[in-house]
């Protein structure tokens, strides 16, 4: 995954537009669907829990496709990339121990999947006004930057790929 630049006024409105969308079509379609199933197949007990929670999961179910299916179109780019992003983010975090200790003994491949965490991380956090946590990520990027001089690794955050992480 490249890192991007993401207008953060464009991205704020569309994940909202994303997230109204989402809470409404939920909340209108599980009360659609359990409605229905009540009224088809009536409860003795007049308990109807399990029509309910059957509404509700089908709905959610029809949100999530409905996303995946819609992740790539142009209105979505901004809120599908960050979505990728912590993804891949993810993915870095779980090796975390791993890549640092890699990194300690030179490791270029576990430097630049630092590095790419640390932007990546950065970018996310500006885009979420999440910036109280900016100061760990300041002494971990500071950390790495003396590592990259003490072993003459030069970092070029474009030659990122995933696959690096395998070998951690």
């Amino acid at each position: 995954m490249k890192l991007q630049k993401i207008d953060k006024q464009l991205y704020r409105s569309r994940l909202n537009i994303v997230i109204v969308a989402c809470i409404a079509l939920l909340a209108v379609s599980s009360l659609a669907i359990s409605q229905a199933l009540i009224y088809l197949f009536p409860s003795e007990s007049g308990s109807n829990f399990h029509w309910n929670l059957l509404g509700v999961i089908v709905s959610a179910i029809g949100v999530v496709m409905t996303l995946i299916k819609l992740k790539t179109h142009p209105k979505m780019h901004e809120v599908a990339y960050v979505w990728d992003l912590k993804q891949a983010l993810n993915l870095v975090y779980r090796k975390k121990r791993k890549l640092d200790a890699a990194a300690e003994q030179g490791n270029a491949d576990a430097m630049l999947a630092l590095q790419f965490s640390y932007d990546g991380s950065r970018q996310l956090w500006t885009l979420d006004d999440n910036t109280i946590t900016m100061d760990s990520l300041n002494t971990a990027q500071a950390k790495l930057d003396e590592l990259v001089e003490e072993h003459g690794v030069e970092l070029d955050i474009s030659n990122y790929d995933s696959a690096i992480l395998k070998a951690f």
